[in-house]
């Protein structure tokens, strides 16, 4: 028996086919035109409004009170930065956990920070300094550790009963803490601080760690933030200023924020990691979990998603 010579099918000619004309360079710019338009109208409903930046400068300028009784307990450690714990201070018992883990011990402090001599004292040696100050910086060095906290936190307790204003406090024995503080609302009023804290030990002034965790230890920073809608019992991690569209993707992560037991815990950073560590670990498992993955097989979803094949698949069958 021969067998049977199988050649090439015969290549179509391309003429055959139906032809209409195509202009490349129209479609481009109708495309191109549609695009900008959508950008720009989209872009002006819905982008974020230009906030000018909140600086230690704007801080100082708008509520001096509150610069002050910050400057105050930065000396006094007794800031929220002073008391953090990693990766800035190794404040015992501060940082969370998970459990009897604690994820902030075992990173360690990798950003030490001396509010006292990083926020106050280092700013004022930088810069040229009127004699009272130079006494005042010499005191503060040379008297003992207690003795410093005293002074700032008689400081602090006269401060609160004069209202926040340092011109209204009554004499006491507070050090050079006045003179310091003074010096310091004076240096950031006039933008200097800002300088300071960015330059200090960088070549490039891009780390701002400095300036906003002393931003943070006031009520200025919070105050502007909650009138943005953007505190954290606001949403505030998936808003954008002014409670503008954000990252909807956030949602899950910041809805935790909102609930019990974590909204009320000093532990709901480290919580709310670990939770959301689960539930992502088990998104990734789920092809791995048993049930779980037949969900789309028993609910036939598949038949929703791919309507089109299963009804050309019946009408061929029919014929």
């Amino acid at each position: 028996m021969r067998g049977r010579k199988i050649g090439r099918e015969p290549v179509p000619d391309p003429g055959s086919f139906p032809q209409r004309p195509y202009d490349l360079v129209k479609e481009f710019t109708l495309a191109l035109v549609a695009a900008v338009v959508l950008t720009v109208g989209l872009a002006a409903l819905f982008s974020s409004p230009d906030e000018t930046p909140i600086t230690l400068a704007r801080w100082a300028r708008a509520a001096p009170d509150d610069f002050t009784a910050t400057a105050v307990a930065e000396l006094a450690a007794t800031s929220g930065t002073a008391q953090y714990g990693p990766p800035y201070t190794t404040t015992p018992g501060a940082e969370q956990k998970i459990g009897p883990v604690s994820l902030q011990r075992a990173a360690g402090v990798t950003i030490p920070i001396d509010t006292a001599r990083d926020f106050v004292l280092r700013p004022l040696t930088a810069a040229p300094e009127p004699a009272s100050v130079s006494d005042g910086l010499t005191a503060w060095r040379t008297a003992p550790v207690r003795r410093q906290q005293q002074w700032a936190a008689a400081y602090a307790d006269a401060l609160d009963e004069a209202g926040g204003d340092p011109t209204r406090v009554q004499p006491g024995d507070y050090g050079p803490v006045p003179v310091l503080t003074s010096r310091l609302l004076e240096l950031a009023k006039a933008g200097a601080l800002d300088g300071e804290l960015l330059a200090a030990g960088h070549f490039y002034q891009t780390d701002y760690t400095e300036p906003l965790l002393f931003l943070g230890d006031g009520s200025y920073l919070e105050d502007q933030a909650r009138a943005r809608h953007l505190a954290g019992d606001q949403w505030g991690m998936m808003n954008e200023t002014g409670n503008y569209p954000g990252q909807p993707w956030l949602w899950l992560y910041t809805l935790w924020y909102q609930i019990e037991p974590f909204s009320s815990s000093g532990n709901a950073d480290a919580l709310v990691w670990g939770l959301m560590a689960l539930l992502t670990l088990a998104f990734v498992l789920v092809p791995f979990i048993p049930g779980i993955r037949s969900i789309p097989r028993w609910s036939r979803v598949y038949r929703l998603v791919w309507r089109d094949h299963y009804r050309s698949h019946r009408t061929a069958r029919r014929h």
